[in-house]
């Protein structure tokens, strides 16, 4: 163990040597990737450092990470990581971080590692037992929505709402029925809802003081099918109208010729 670190250790000084660093504050890049190691000293003392590559190792732990706040690209890829739980989600700033070709085989522990990352666009996390799942994408996408690149694929707006559907069904079946969301192609006064149904639509009662623009006296609808209904038989008009100006008198014109000014033409379209 002792000679891991004294070769952690030696591998950091000769990169420091290499690019000529002579104060700990200067060191925002380390590259330690492909040199056999197994264990890394603190790196605590680079509290500036944002760049880091370990890639191509042996490493099993990563608690030399545990003060490198400013690190946001982690290279991690290719090493022998079983559990990153407790290591990482201090790293809130980080916006790239391969793990690809590891040992990691809880999703859950993992994904719950990386909640915290709200600024982390790529990932990688393939060839690791944990992708093996059936849902793992979905499940990464829906947990983890600041991710654009996932396994070196984009992640794709039908990606995202398939995983919404399956990981929070209710709100997905919402997000499709309301009026700013993507509309159901149903006829107004039929029930809006996750499940297709003949029979005919029941009479909504909207009890006293749960109508739009009361914004005191709002009674909670029991069954959110309710509420969607509501919102779908009330949606806002928007109205657009067009007048040719060209034809419409000035104020000079209309003193001089001093008569009364004929309507004009306008026309209105609305939308619901």
């Amino acid at each position: 163990m002792a000679a891991a670190a004294s070769a952690g250790g030696q591998a950091i000084e000769k990169q420091l040597k290499i690019c000529g660093f002579k104060r700990n504050v200067d060191v925002l890049v380390l590259y330690l990737a492909g040199q056999g190691l197994r264990s890394v000293p603190s790196l605590s003392r680079f509290h500036r450092l944002r760049y880091l590559w370990i890639n191509n190792n042996k490493i099993q732990d990563l608690t030399f990470l545990i003060k490198n706040y400013c690190l946001t690209e982690l290279y991690l890829n290719n090493n022998e990581l079983t559990d990153i739980s407790g290591a990482l989600k201090h790293l809130c700033a980080l916006q790239i971080l391969l793990l690809h070709n590891n040992q990691l085989k809880k999703l859950g522990k993992t994904v719950k590692e990386l909640k915290g990352m709200i600024s982390l666009q790529t990932l990688n996390l393939f060839h690791n037992p944990l992708a093996q799942d059936p849902d793992y994408r979905l499940y990464v996408i829906y947990f983890l929505p600041s991710v654009q690149l996932l396994d070196r694929k984009s992640v794709t707006q039908r990606e995202r709402e398939s995983a919404l559907h399956l990981y929070n069904h209710e709100r997905s079946c919402a997000v499709q029925s309301i009026a700013f969301g993507r509309r159901v192609n149903t006829p107004l006064g039929t029930t809006v809802g996750p499940r297709r149904c003949t029979q005919p639509a029941r009479r909504l009662m909207i009890p006293s003081g749960c109508e739009f623009g009361n914004h005191t006296n709002k009674v909670p609808f029991e069954n959110p099918e309710d509420a969607i209904l509501l919102r779908a038989m009330t949606r806002s008009l928007m109205e657009f109208s067009s007048v040719d100006w060209n034809k419409v008198a000035t104020c000079q014109e209309r003193r001089l010729e001093n008569k009364a000014e004929e309507a004009h033409e306008k026309l209105t379209v609305q939308f619901r």
